[in-house]
């Protein structure tokens, strides 16, 4: 079933939206997690739609963990000054929440490694398989 952009799926209530083709994300209210996947190209502007978006979306909660999958970005369109403004003015999650990053490259784990960084108060880390990132977030929480 699909409404507005929004489909419904299952018992679990997921809910995916796709962002100009870039970032995709579902929500998965019966785990308290949401998935995000970026595109080839990552923009500032790009987590910033997906964090506006996300914050919109009335099954959201901040308190959800997060699996952010990287993977399959190329290029990583983000300056110094652009990690700091996303990291304290642009990120919908609270400090409780688990966020768990996917990488396969060197560029996209120091991405997710200045992510940890501006956010050495929070429970982040960084995995090179999907499986291992799913395991992690459900372990403890």
């Amino acid at each position: 079933m699909s409404v507005d952009g929004v489909s419904t799926l299952g018992n679990a209530e997921k809910s995916k939206i796709s962002l100009r083709s870039t970032a995709e994300f579902s929500i998965d209210e019966e785990r308290r997690l949401v998935t995000v996947k970026f595109g080839r190209m990552v923009t500032v502007e790009d987590i910033a739609d997906y964090a506006k978006r996300l914050l919109a979306h009335p099954k959201f909660q901040p308190s959800f963990s997060e699996i952010t999958d990287l993977r399959e970005a190329e290029e990583l369109d983000l300056r110094a000054y652009d990690f700091l403004r996303l990291a304290d003015q642009v990120d919908p999650f609270s400090p409780d929440a688990k966020r768990a990053f996917v990488v396969r490259t060197s560029v996209q784990q120091h991405a997710a490694r200045m992510h940890k960084i501006l956010r050495s108060k929070r429970d982040i880390e960084i995995f090179e398989s999907f499986e291992a990132a799913e395991e992690w977030i459900h372990s403890r929480s």
